[in-house]
């Protein structure tokens, strides 16, 4: 059954990272170019973000109640309504509603998310890791082809008479329906409510595994506490360069093809290597793994501030971004699911993902502003001073015993 689900989800994955960064790569131009204003274009990852943020409890809490099969497609159908009021918006040059778009565009991201921790529901605990970097990679395919694939979307959209930064969210839409018919028709049976039916009778009460269980299984554990912080924290850090990079490429002299270019290497560094993200933290322990994530993200800070007009240094600091972010998710991800009873999992997970989201979105707008009245170099030391008090409170959780 753990072997079916993960072949499952990993087509969907690939489905859903195809998709996520076919639109993802050009939301920032496109919120550029349809706000008029460049300090207004990092709402659109806020946008985007915000509507990861919205889904994530109650998604938790339908999970809770109809596995997680009822979740992913629920996620996906909205991802594809969300991409095609993005498309709508931004030929009707409406940038309210183009951001509601990319809210309900974002909802996607929340299958994303979510389809990790399903990999975990049946994963014994010294693969768990590996489990969740299993369904993480597998992103990648999509992932990295999304960017590239962003100006032929673009340009076939041409004899349509809307704007050819909308042409990827076209795209996006149909694949999301896709992943969310091979969720629907091959999840089967679901991980979630398979793993209930093995756990002990005390951890299959309503109130064992209610939201509010899961909250109080996060407060008790400093663990599971460190993890909500190292995903929250690393993903804030990554979405906050990652989504005014383009931005200071266009500044630079970059085109749409090079931009594509440098974001698939990007989500190569998050995605490709997180299989030995997995194995490390198995191996060596996830307190480790998330030191090496801190570490990484900082040296990726260093060289993308630092880069000025060299192309090829952002393209080196947003692919180590990546792996800072993969070693982060994977680790953070992981103990989360270590550090809590089996009966509030999900609902703490639903309760990280709302919290990264959350953070995430704030580090995205705050982003925009950065740059326009400061620079893209003062936005990277922003995100270099997120880092310190995680690898503080990394070191001080590494020293106590865990429960």
């Amino acid at each position: 059954m753990q072997r079916r689900t993960q072949r499952v989800l990993v087509a969907s994955q690939i489905l859903g990272g195809l998709g996520t960064a076919t639109g993802i790569a050009l939301a920032a131009v496109l919120a550029k170019k349809v706000s008029g204003d460049e300090a207004l274009s990092g709402l659109a990852s806020t946008a985007s973000v915000a509507g990861t943020a919205i889904l994530s409890m109650p998604l938790a809490a339908l999970m809770n109640a109809r596995g997680r099969r009822a979740g992913l497609v629920l996620a996906y159908l909205v991802g594809a309504l969300g991409a095609a009021l993005t498309v709508i918006a931004a030929d009707a040059g409406n940038f309210p509603l183009l951001l509601a778009g990319l809210a309900g565009f974002g909802a996607a991201s929340s299958a994303n998310l979510q389809a990790r921790y399903a990999a975990a529901d049946l994963a014994a605990p010294d693969r768990r890791a590996r489990s969740i970097s299993t369904v993480v990679w597998a992103t990648t395919i999509g992932a990295v082809l999304g960017p590239n694939i962003a100006a032929p979307a673009g340009r076939s959209v041409a004899g349509l008479g809307i704007p050819e930064e909308s042409g990827p969210f076209v795209w996006a839409a149909g694949v999301f329906l896709i992943a969310a018919a091979v969720v629907h028709l091959l999840l089967r049976p679901d991980p979630l409510l398979t793993a209930r039916a093995l756990a002990p009778a005390e951890e299959q009460t309503r109130e064992a595994r209610s939201l509010r269980a899961g909250f109080a299984a996060v407060s008790a554990s400093p663990r599971a506490r460190l993890a909500l912080v190292t995903v929250a924290v690393s993903h804030t850090a990554m979405v906050s360069v990652m989504s005014m990079t383009p931005v200071d490429l266009e500044h630079h002299g970059a085109g749409i093809e090079l931009i594509g270019l440098v974001i698939s290497g990007h989500i190569a560094g998050m995605y490709a290597f997180s299989p030995v993200m997995g194995r490390l933290a198995d191996r060596f322990g996830r307190l480790t793994v998330i030191g090496l994530g801190v570490g990484l993200l900082a040296c990726a800070t260093l060289l993308a501030g630092t880069a000025g007009g060299s192309h090829a240094q952002s393209a080196a600091g947003l692919f180590v971004l990546g792996l800072g972010w993969s070693a982060g998710l994977v680790a953070g991800s992981a103990l989360l699911t270590d550090s809590v009873p089996g009966a509030a999992r999900a609902a703490a997970q639903g309760l990280s993902d709302l919290t990264t989201s959350l953070s995430a979105g704030i580090g995205g707008a705050a982003a925009g502003l950065v740059v326009a009245t400061a620079s893209y170099a003062w936005l990277n030391l922003a995100a270099t001073c997120l880092l310190l008090p995680l690898g503080a409170f990394a070191l001080f959780t590494r020293r106590t015993r865990p429960a």
